[in-house]
């Protein structure tokens, strides 16, 4: 697997940075140029012929030009990957009935067929025919070297940085690989790190939410920081400002340490495999808060996810259907168990944290709910949900208008 981590460019001298923030707006105005004559390509390759690359205007050099090709090329075809993939959801959605969805698919889909790929943010990326890293350079206060060259103009860039926490951590476990990516603030360096993937150890349910970030089946759940901000304080101090300020990306910010902060913590030594909530669409509609539309449910799968990888754990997605609803305790599940942040079932009388008790509904190995069942509503009479191999207490109990019984197990 590739890890990567960022190195700042700040102890640079201001010639150096004032030849860095050029080079990197040349090559942006390059690629745009690139995507400019090729979006309308079919069957692209990831590199471009003399044919396309001859037609662009610039003092960067041959191979600086080839390398701005083959980013270009991979933006398009990934875009134009996407569009394919959203067509088939949309052929889907209407032969399921599911007709308010593919209108709003189909609106995504027209908006980017008319408008190219938004690459303003573009990072340069070098590889080891213009990257040379030097880790070895002994008598200064730098840890390292970063010598750039053939990107034309006869510039020959010899940038210092100093190692981060993070990259003596990822150096100590994997292989530097010799490209990088360089923004105007600073170098990202990437490492190739092999982590074989656990066959012993426990199952871990995760269950995610907007105020308590994770709750895990072992009993683990995020806590404020030091500050005594949690996910919702974030959130609520998010939704009061305005989205185009810094005082918001300074929350953005905040989030986004907190989620880290808070999973890092997570311990996964005894643990084999993360199940976790596949959740998809919460933000969607008009009547979503401000608090829930900042609310990146994704920030906090791609960090587990992430930190899984690292300790060589596999990731299961599993349906949330239910999982709040259930008792872990004896299996009844029914829509007035949960309530808010409170869970008490109404079979049994067991109480306990909401999220908490949805995790350990995740780690178990339940039976999928279908389609059919679930647009029965069932959970609104109640029904035994019971892990695979182990006999019903009760079947069922729930009835339709047509006084039908349909056994759940």
């Amino acid at each position: 697997m590739i890890r990567s981590t960022k190195i700042s460019l700040k102890f640079a001298n201001t010639s150096k940075l004032k030849s860095v923030h050029q080079f990197i707006d040349d090559y942006k105005k390059l690629v745009i140029q690139f995507v400019d004559l090729t979006w309308e390509v079919e069957g692209l390759k990831p590199l471009l012929p003399k044919e396309i690359t001859s037609q662009v205007s610039t003092t960067l050099s041959a191979r600086i030009i080839q390398c701005a090709g083959k980013q270009a090329s991979g933006i398009v075809r990934g875009t134009k990957e996407k569009q394919k993939k959203r067509l088939k959801q949309i052929e889907k959605f209407n032969n399921t009935g599911q007709f308010k969805k593919a209108r709003k698919l189909q609106a995504i889909y027209d908006k980017v067929k008319v408008s190219k790929p938004d690459i303003q943010n573009v990072e340069p990326e070098l590889d080891s025919r213009f990257v040379k890293i030097d880790l070895e350079k002994s008598n200064t206060s730098f840890d390292g070297w970063v010598t750039l060259t053939s990107i034309g103009n006869k510039l020959k860039l010899v940038l210092p940085f100093k190692r981060t926490k993070p990259f003596n951590k990822l150096f100590k476990k994997g292989t530097l690989k010799q490209g990088i990516r360089i923004s105007k603030k600073g170098f990202t360096f990437m490492f190739d790190i092999e982590k074989p993937l656990k066959t012993e150890g426990s199952v871990l349910g995760i269950d995610i939410g907007k105020t308590t970030a994770i709750s895990c089946s072992n009993g683990w759940y995020s806590k404020p920081d030091n500050h005594n901000h949690d996910l919702t304080t974030i959130l609520n101090k998010m939704s009061r400002k305005k989205t185009d300020s810094k005082a918001f990306e300074r929350c953005q910010e905040q989030r986004k340490n907190y989620i880290n902060w808070s999973i890092n913590q997570l311990n996964l030594d005894k643990t084999k495999r993360v199940n976790i909530e596949n959740i998809k669409g919460l933000r969607f509609g008009k009547n979503v808060s401000k608090k829930l539309r900042h609310w990146t449910y994704t920030e906090i799968f791609d960090k587990i996810e992430r930190q899984c990888e690292d300790n060589g754990v596999q990731v299961f997605k599993i349906s949330p259907t239910y999982t709040s609803q259930r008792c872990s305790n004896c299996g009844w599940t029914c829509r007035s168990n949960r309530k808010g942040k409170q869970f008490k079932c109404g079979h049994c009388g067991f109480t306990m944290d909401a999220d908490l008790n949805a995790s350990l509904n995740i780690a178990l190995p339940l039976p999928a709910i279908s389609k059919q069942q679930r647009l029965k509503k069932a959970s609104k009479e109640g029904f035994y949900w019971l892990p695979e191999g182990q006999a019903p207490i009760v079947p069922v109990v729930n009835k339709t208008n047509n006084n039908e019984i349909h056994i759940f197990h």
